[in-house]
């Protein structure tokens, strides 16, 4: 089927916010004590909470006071993004501008609660380029779970395989490619692992690239 709409995560994708949450999670965790590193943040990007308690338990045993952190680190961005404002990913406003000007729908898909995800986007003059704002609140289960991508393919009222998701975790991608949507990776923190590669249709290296994707897909059809 032809592309006919285009799903975002937000952080890492269209807003340059990830390394806020790698940085805030680091030091809310060592706030509360515990010796919370990168790559422990890198592990539950894009996931939802269900699943982000569980990783980081693993990681720091059944006591880990997930809410604790996660306050305290949203504390923190807050913060900082009060003072300093959000930036967004290298051409983000251009393929967004593309999309709107060609009539494909878009939406953002996204683990931000909605109040803050509408907050950022308005933040970085985004908002009024979408048609549909989908967070995981709004569905059963987050990512790596598909439920986040359907419900948005359904909001903007196409099938999953006319829909490409863009994604910068392998969590994202998991939660995308098992949804059934067209899924680029247009990676962010880190390179994609072997595994992830498999599940993606391309992997990019920036957002201009959509372009060139979209049109050589639905030249096929």
């Amino acid at each position: 089927m032809k592309i006919k709409a285009v799903i975002f995560d937000m952080d890492g994708v269209i807003l340059d916010s990830e390394k806020l949450y790698v940085r805030f999670w680091c030091e809310a965790g060592k706030a509360c004590g515990y010796p919370f590193e990168e790559k422990h943040a890198l592990a539950i990007r894009s996931m939802a909470r269900k699943f982000a308690v569980e990783k980081l338990q693993g990681f720091f045993g059944k006591d880990f006071d997930y809410d604790a952190v996660r306050n305290k680190r949203i504390e923190l961005m807050n913060k900082y993004v009060e003072g300093n404002g959000i930036e967004t990913k290298p051409f983000a406003e251009e393929i967004l501008k593309y999309l709107k000007s060609h009539g494909y729908k878009t939406a953002v898909a996204t683990a931000t609660p909605p109040e803050r995800t509408q907050k950022y986007l308005k933040r970085a003059g985004l908002y009024d380029y979408f048609d549909e704002l989908i967070s995981a609140s709004m569905v059963k289960n987050g990512k790596p779970a598909p439920d986040i991508y359907k419900f948005a393919s359904k909001r903007l009222g196409f099938n999953e395989n006319e829909c490409i998701a863009v994604e910068d975790s392998p969590n994202g991608v998991e939660s995308a490619s098992l949804a059934g949507c067209v899924t680029v990776m247009v990676p962010d923190m880190d390179k994609p692992d072997f595994e992830t590669v498999k599940k993606v249709y391309r992997v990019a290296e920036n957002l201009r690239e959509l372009i060139n994707i979209i049109e050589e897909i639905n030249e096929e059809w």
